[in-house]
């Protein structure tokens, strides 16, 4: 067991990851009212491997996304301790991505991915400083920096 957890974390650690394409649509403010942030289940399937969309994660979602966009998440080695999330929008599909749709909005997830984030939260916060889709309610993470971008698994 710990063999195979040590070549899935490997696995995920090394995957090649696409450059960040930065987009202003990601940071731009949303106009409306902050969303209540109850998390709701994304598809009819059993609850464990879902990643859960909070009301504010799926409206911004779909005030940002056009046509067969997606919010694609992805978890890679670095950051202050030893993964980090990241986010971008996309419009391709690959055959080990796992869709978890809500009320029209589209979050992805690739197979190595998902194995660091099952049973989270995807949320979109508004601070003062920034405006920003964050991961929240980990199960699989041990802890986390003070920013919420990066985490350590649980073993």
């Amino acid at each position: 067991m710990a063999a195979a957890w040590g070549a899935s974390l490997t696995a995920a650690a090394l995957r090649a990851v696409t450059p960040w394409r930065r987009s202003s649509r990601l940071l731009a403010a949303s106009a409306g009212p902050r969303a209540h942030r109850d998390a709701s289940s994304s598809s009819p399937q059993a609850d464990e491997g879902q990643v859960h969309l909070t009301d504010s994660c799926v409206q911004r979602l779909l005030e940002i996304t056009q046509g067969p966009e997606f919010l694609r998440l992805e978890v890679e080695g670095g950051g202050c301790s030893g993964f980090q999330y990241k986010f971008s929008l996309d419009t391709v599909l690959s055959p080990d991505d796992r869709v978890f749709e809500q009320g029209g909005a589209r979050v992805v997830v690739d197979s190595d991915s998902l194995a660091f984030v099952k049973g989270a939260q995807v949320d979109f916060c508004q601070e003062l400083i920034r405006s920003s889709f964050q991961v929240l309610n980990n199960p699989q993470a041990q802890t986390g920096c003070s920013c919420g971008s990066s985490f350590s698994v649980k073993l």
